[in-house]
């Protein structure tokens, strides 16, 4: 096993429901992130899927401290040094925030309209206090032109550029001070497809020339595909199941990955598709279910599955997953993928 850069245990977030009673008062928690454990490798690029409100953006932004976690452990690896990032309050936080860093998914609300782009990009080395006077500048200009940037565009504001430009000015700023862990939330979802391979071939060449560490939260899965060595598929708070991108595109071991699988087009047009189709609607997060919370959806449920609660836990070599009869479900994959030729 290389060597990790960060370790997450037991990560659980919690957001409280205001009673509307006299008494007012918490009364409820929705589990947006409900008990998750794994880890990420120097210089990897961990995907993460699942349907919306699964709590994949919650999963980064709690790592980040963007969000308070409501309990668990967060170890980053620093030159060696383990640091809890859980425990760091104040002073500490923001001096260790330049080890970290969010490229968002919308490139329009994501950067100041009243800021020049020499300003954005300079942003986390002014916070931060990292360079000054001409030594910003010059680090603009470097990460400018890695980005493939003009360096005339640095005079500029946000408004005159197109949805990728601004996208690349985004990666920039997150990149400029040299970050080891950058999650990537729904980067290329807001793009068209031709400039979403653009970004993606922009984000591996930089990871390749600088190292850098990702988790990249993504709806589609061709993309993770394309950029990840290893994908986590996440369903209500919880991993349903985590392997190295062709072991899980081609043979899944849990229902709920057997039907996004089910979901991608065939390359081939005489091939008919036949998805998975997942019956009812997703359970609520502020009550999850008894046993397997995926069991109401499941076309391979049994009784045990109503009952108790899956262990989550290590089936091959490096591919987890939290179900019941993993080991006797034979479960169908992709047949073919358009970018199976570049999957890590």
């Amino acid at each position: 096993m290389a060597d990790i850069l960060l370790e997450i245990k037991d990560l659980k977030v919690h957001f409280p429901i205001r009673s509307t009673n006299f008494f007012g008062g918490t009364t409820q928690y929705v589990k947006a992130v409900d008990g998750v454990s794994f880890y990420i490798e120097k210089g990897e690029t961990l995907g993460l899927v699942g349907e919306s409100g699964s709590g994949k953006t919650t999963i980064g932004r709690s790592i980040l401290r963007a969000i308070e976690p409501t309990e668990g452990q967060v170890t980053f690896n620093l030159d060696g040094q383990k640091v809890d990032l859980t425990q760091l309050q104040g002073k500490d936080l923001r001096a260790f925030r330049r080890h970290m860093q969010l490229i968002f998914q919308d490139p329009y609300s994501s950067l100041n309209p009243r800021m020049t782009v020499r300003d954005i990009i300079a942003e986390p080395l002014v916070a931060s206090k990292l360079a000054t006077g001409k030594e910003v500048d010059r680090q603009v200009r470097e990460a400018a032109a890695s980005c493939k940037l003009n360096l005339e565009y640095l005079r500029r504001f946000p408004h005159a550029f197109s949805g990728g430009q601004r996208q690349r000015i985004g990666i920039a700023r997150a990149l400029i001070s040299r970050p080891q862990f950058v999650v990537c939330d729904e980067s290329v979802s807001a793009l068209d497809v031709s400039i979403q391979a653009e970004v993606l071939n922009l984000l591996m060449d930089l990871q390749a020339e600088f190292g850098f560490t990702y988790l990249f939260i993504a709806h589609d899965l061709s993309v993770v595909a394309h950029i990840s060595k290893r994908v986590a598929v996440m369903y209500l708070g919880q991993f349903a199941e985590l392997a190295p991108t062709k072991q899980l595109f081609y043979t899944p071991r849990h229902p709920y990955t057997e039907a996004l699988m089910s979901a991608i087009p065939e390359v081939n047009p005489d091939v008919e598709m036949t998805p998975v189709s997942l019956k009812g609607e997703i359970p609520s997060p502020v009550n999850p279910l008894s046993g397997c919370r995926f069991h109401t959806r499941c076309l391979y449920v049994q009784d045990k599955c109503k009952t108790e609660i899956p262990q989550w836990r290590e089936i091959e070599d490096g591919h987890f997953v939290a179900r019941h009869f993993a080991d006797t479900l034979a479960l169908k994959g992709v047949t073919s993928l358009d970018s199976s030729d570049g999957m890590n």
